[in-house]
């Protein structure tokens, strides 16, 4: 590892943001390092975070072979929608995709990254807007700890390719890296009882990462460039999509502040078909050819140490849009109709937080006020000769969200901490939520302009025992109310449409333990979520009733010795559609990794992804077919890092 870059006696280039600050004591916040995040058997950024259980994506499909729209990020058991309802950033940037809010997991090569922070609990105030079940803060990987040279290349089941490197070193008195990563592969048959119709879904993605960082004066200015393509098949003809993107950031970091700007380009196409009951023929339903989408955004925070009081002063503006072009409404094979829908959004908020530290005690509390807009909704209709069907230009909308969280940490001895949280959180909805009606095969699901932003309120209490030798035990218990949930609603047969529940309720326990002796080393974490929905008029049908897309238990286990580990997961039984008719199966699998050192930094490894082959099942249709996720993988490959 180099060591930190030193421009002046008294700077320190490091290429992170500001330190941990001192209110975390209060919440419940999980940290998974670079050696996990570069370790797991699939070598996904994805996989790594199902360590912290409880996090999950509305499909239990990775990036390899779900469809990218239906993979955003939540925690605690508020699911049930494919938009993220946790709010992730990488070095500040929120990455919820502009138009849908889901993530691009092709994006970030876990190689590039430091760590990985999950606070599970919502409003987090400096961080932004989005934070109703938590906050997923990807950080870059810092100076200090950048390897001089490394990469890998694997083959593996199914066809499978993949590729990375990063190299990184010194820019003048500053820092560069630069990282690039390629994955390919045939895929499964992700359809458990296939016919004729059906075929290994196909894959092939590409990431690139650049990284500057120069000390300017007593500061730090870090420029970061990233890009992607990440195209994928389903499985038949006319299910491909693709998704294209660039970002770029700039973020100056002093020792008590950071300004940040960032601009978010993104670009994706998806084809859709319907097969027919025998599975032996697709044909085309729509063909989203065009998404175009920007999100652009500043963001400030001043961090002043006031004795021992930290203060946290800022506010940030973020600005989306994005329009969907369609060819839909198929005949033999053609399109008959053209659909274009879209939309921007604009939030401005500032946030004050206060942290004091008093011997065994730390206090820490703050508050948020959003001022947030939608407008130039509108959703276009029409028959391929120009005769317009609909065309419907929803009035702008405005509106405030006032949010905040507090809590207490108490030290009762050097190994017992309690602390106790609460929150209040809020996201806007999508432009995908407000404008775009989608269709999957025969279910049609209309899109609601008149959505309402979703809140969420609650409380948590934690105990943190850490008795030396290596070991670390939390146990967090919590009580969360997302009111105006927004859900996909069964009006009839197979006609849904978004909208707001009177409210979503989750009580549950969490666990994580870490227990490390010598060369052996185990971590351990479980989530137990209870959720129940609330539903009035159309939805009064749900009352009861649970999320679409939720497991109540999740379970994490990995255990390593030297250069191998073995990890368990369990996910719990689930439904997926919100009248709790559709069950997925729970799943129990395995994963393991074996690394062979060959010396001077080079490793053979072998790694296997569902040893036993456990039938992950990932979604099931109205007509009962069944899609799996994950089957056995087994890769081959070598790594080296100097």
């Amino acid at each position: 590892m180099s060591a930190p870059l030193r421009a002046q006696d008294d700077i320190v280039v490091t290429g992170r943001g500001l330190a941990d600050p001192a209110g975390d004591a209060a919440y419940s916040v999980i940290t998974v390092e670079r050696a996990r995040l570069t370790g797991t058997a699939s070598g996904r950024l994805e996989d790594a975070l199902k360590d912290v259980a409880g996090l999950q994506q509305f499909r239990r499909s990775d990036a390899r072979s779900a469809n990218p729209t239906s993979q955003g990020a939540t925690l605690r058991g508020l699911g049930g929608n494919a938009a993220s309802r946790a709010l992730v950033l990488l070095d500040g940037v929120p990455q919820g995709d502009p138009f849908a809010g889901y993530l691009n997991w092709p994006l970030y090569s876990p190689e590039r990254l430091g760590r990985v922070r999950v606070t599970r609990g919502g409003g987090s105030g400096a961080g932004g807007s989005g934070a109703l079940a938590g906050t997923i803060e990807l950080e870059s990987v810092a100076t200090g700890d950048a390897p001089g040279l490394a990469g890998s290349v694997a083959g593996g089941s199914f066809g499978a390719v993949e590729s990375r490197v990063l190299a990184s070193g010194r820019l003048g008195s500053g820092f560069a890296l630069v990282s690039g990563g390629y994955a390919r592969g045939d895929g499964f048959v992700p359809v458990v009882t296939p016919g004729t119709a059906d075929r290994g879904g196909r894959y092939e993605q590409y990431n690139f990462a650049a990284r500057a960082v120069i000390p300017v004066g007593a500061s730090e200015l870090q420029a970061n460039v990233d890009a992607f393509d990440d195209a994928r098949t389903r499985g038949s003809d006319f299910s491909a999509n693709r998704t294209t993107g660039a970002d770029a950031s700039l973020r100056l970091v002093g020792r008590q502040f950071v300004a940040l700007g960032y601009l978010q380009l993104r670009r994706f196409t998806s084809q859709f078909a319907s097969v027919d009951a025998g599975r032996t023929t697709a044909t085309q339903t729509l063909d989203q050819y065009n998404t175009p989408a920007t999100g652009v955004g500043l963001k400030v925070e001043a961090r002043p140490q006031i004795g021992s009081t930290e203060l946290r002063l800022g506010g940030e503006w973020r600005r989306t849009s994005g329009e969907t072009n369609e060819a839909f409404s198929y005949v033999s094979g053609s399109p008959t109709r053209l659909r274009v829908a879209g939309g921007a959004s604009d939030i401005v908020g500032g946030f004050a937080e206060a942290t004091r530290v008093a011997g065994p005690l730390t206090l820490t509390g703050g508050g948020r006020v959003d001022y947030w807009s939608l407008t130039g909704g509108f959703l276009t209709e029409r028959r391929l000769d120009g005769t317009v069907v609909t065309d419907n230009h929803f009035a702008d909308r405005t509106g405030w969200a006032a949010t905040g969280r507090a809590g207490a940490a108490y030290a009762i001895s050097p190994t017992l901490t309690v602390s106790v949280a609460g929150y209040v959180g809020w996201r806007l909805p999508t432009l995908n939520e407000l404008y775009r009606p989608f269709r999957v095969g025969a279910e049609v699901t209309n899109a609601n302009a008149a959505l309402r932003p979703e809140r969420s309120r609650g409380i948590e209490l934690a105990a943190r025992w850490r008795p030396g030798g290596g070991a670390a035990i939390t146990v967090t218990a919590f009580d969360v109310m997302l009111d105006d949930a927004i859900a996909n609603v069964t009006l009839s047969g197979t006609t849904r449409q978004r909208q707001n529940l009177d409210a979503l309720q989750s009580r549950g326990i969490e666990v994580d333990a870490t227990f490390a002796r010598g060369d052996w080393r185990l971590a351990l974490s479980a989530a137990y979520a209870d959720v129940v929905l609330q539903g009035a008029g159309a939805s009064a049908s749900l009352t009861g009733l649970r999320p679409a897309s939720v497991a109540p238990f999740q379970s994490s286990a990995t255990f390593g010795w030297r250069g191998l580990s073995a990890t368990a997961r369990y996910v719990s039984a689930q439904f997926d559609d919100d009248l709790n008719t559709r069950r997925l199966a729970p799943a129990l699998t395995v994963d393991a990794v074996a690394d062979l050192p060959l010396g001077r930094g080079a490793i053979v490894q072998l790694r296997g992804e569902n040893l036993f082959d456990t039938r992950v099942e990932a979604a099931v249709s109205a007509s009962g077919v069944v899609e799996r996720a994950s089957p056995r993988t087994i890769w081959l490959g070598i790594r080296f890092e100097r």
